[in-house]
């Protein structure tokens, strides 16, 4: 009972948004509210609240949860999605878009290949340096603006930006699930290795899946040439992301990965791409960029990769500075939580110093920078409604036990077949808190105590590669968490936005949901093979 009260504001989110089509920030506005209502009355009535919070009266635990989610959404959500929609904005008004659309044109005659290229290769490096929905906001502006449909871009670039999720803002969803799941509390080094592997072997198959349906979206006609492609570049990807997982850790996989995918889209393009059917491609008016041109149009982008690379873990010395410095600590009365923030070392910071150099670079004035920031912001306000609606919600069912009673539910339920139903514990996390690292700090602890009520404690060998089953067992949650990206409403919002889609969450929603659902399904099977097959 407690399980299925709980679970309320998620089906009361989806209902809204998909049966009555009510607009993102409306059902994410409704759904605090019953949310609020639930933890005032609900929760301690059916004895949910976690032991820490026994004698912290129920008010105080909802009002400085909803607190914690605004912080939390403000910074750097918010910051992030602003950031990157005004980085798009200034090329369009100082309209070097059009010269990065034709290049990106010119790369390629195949239409399938293009997409691809924008949303696996380069919504992939975005997503394993900075994260925060830069993944689908950059690529999918970039999309509209080369001529595709606002639906098609915002759900290619939510489909694309699956594989990549778990590594992240430099690896931190899965060095979050490392730590938490370590005996210790601090993942070793071997430890990193281990979980970011599993992660990797766990979502092989889609390696392949992902990007064949993303050409299929973009070309049914062409299927043998969208198999092709999907093996080729599926292969490059994977036999990287795996190396860089086993030997480095989980900081590079996506990075690097991505810039392999992008290395090999461009081999195949060069050797096996002919104009045979020239009605079919995308055809361009052959233009030849100079140095200096090619330079001044990507000034923007190129600057936000330069400023997210110096500030990662990439190069430690400028890392720890930034990330000792102009720091914001503080603990949150009664729900205890700390909430931090660095100024200088987070991502948003990173895009808006690259915007306004490229910016002034291409010929604007700080004056016009500034108020095209104000515009911009402003045209987001329904956008920062929802976010700031549905982190608070997300904080509010942690702090309150709901979330955590929602997957003890669903052991309980499924029993000695958990394994399988791993995945969409992580997948229920991201939908509720947007972020897959948010999800492996709500879930991760359960499912490597999940793996110890199921005797999974020992060495094992999974796929041919050997480790600990609660490790296996663990890094299913980032695995599934990826699908749930697909669902979240504040990745929904991130494409609404990008898209000038406002309103049409819902409708994004129904077309990512057999997608989400085909995901989670692949990802329970691949850890059930994996502890009882291979």
């Amino acid at each position: 009972m407690s399980a299925l009260v709980s679970v309320i504001p998620i089906v009361l989110l989806i209902v809204l948004m998909m049966g009555f089509k009510v607009s993102g920030y409306k059902s994410a506005i409704v759904t605090l509210v019953v949310t609020v209502l639930l933890a005032l009355f609900a929760a301690p009535a059916l004895g949910i609240i976690p032991e820490k919070y026994a004698s912290a009266s129920i008010f105080g635990i909802t009002l400085w949860s909803v607190v914690e989610g605004l912080l939390k959404a403000c910074f750097p959500i918010i910051l992030i999605i602003i950031c990157a929609i005004f980085s798009y904005n200034i090329l369009c008004e100082t309209k070097e878009i059009e010269t990065i659309k034709t290049q990106f044109i010119q790369m390629t005659s195949d239409k399938g290949l293009l997409v691809l290229l924008l949303t696996w290769g380069l919504g992939g490096v975005l997503e394993g340096m900075a994260g925060f929905g830069t993944a689908v906001a950059i690529p999918a502006a970039i999309l509209i603006g080369l001529g595709f449909k606002p639906m098609f871009s915002a759900v290619i670039c939510l489909i694309a930006n699956t594989v990549a999720v778990g590594f992240g803002a430099v690896g931190l969803p899965a060095t979050t699930l490392a730590n938490q799941v370590a005996a210790s509390g601090t993942a070793t080094p071997e430890e990193l290795c281990e979980v970011a592997t599993f992660i990797i072997i766990q979502l092989a198959m889609m390696f392949f899946i992902t990007p064949f349906l993303i050409l299929m979206m973009t070309d049914r006609k062409k299927i043998l040439k969208n198999l092709t492609l999907a093996l080729f570049v599926g292969t490059f990807s994977i036999i990287v992301q795996f190396c860089c997982a086993h030997f480095i850790g989980p900081e590079t996989p996506a990075i690097l990965g991505s810039v392999a995918a992008i290395i090999a889209m461009l081999i195949y393009n060069k050797l096996f791409i002919r104009d045979e059917n020239p009605d079919d491609e995308v055809k361009v008016e052959k233009k030849k960029f100079g140095l200096a041109k090619t330079l001044k149009a990507w000034s923007v982008y190129g600057l936000i990769i330069f400023f997210i690379l110096i500030s990662s873990k990439i190069v430690p010395p400028i890392n720890e500075l930034l990330g000792g410095t102009l720091v914001t600590q503080f603990e949150l009365p009664v729900v205890g939580n700390t909430f931090k923030f660095g100024w200088l070392s987070n991502a948003g910071l990173m895009i808006f110093l690259g915007a306004v150099i490229g910016g002034l670079i291409q010929g604007m004035s700080f004056g016009k920078l500034m108020k095209l920031l104000a515009k911009t912001t402003i045209n987001l306000q329904k956008t920062v409604v929802t976010i700031c609606c549905l982190v608070a919600m997300a904080m509010l069912m942690n702090n309150a036990g709901m979330t955590n009673d929602i997957a003890k539910g669903l052991v309980a339920l499924t029993g000695s077949v958990f394994p399988f139903f791993a995945p969409l514990i992580g997948s229920i996390g991201t939908f509720v808190t947007g972020s897959a690292t948010n999800a492996n700090i709500l879930f991760g602890k359960l499912q490597a105590t999940a793996a110890h009520d199921l005797g999974l404690v020992n060495q094992s060998t999974f796929f041919g590669v050997s480790g600990n089953e609660t490790n296996w067992l663990a890094a299913a949650n980032c695995a599934g968490s990826e699908g749930g990206k697909l669902l979240s409403p504040q990745s929904i919002a991130i494409a609404t936005a990008a898209c000038d889609m406002e309103g049409q969450d819902g409708d994004i929603m129904r077309k990512t949901m057999p997608f989400a659902i085909f995901w989670i399904l692949m990802n329970g099977l691949m850890v059930f093979l994996g502890l009882h097959v291979f």
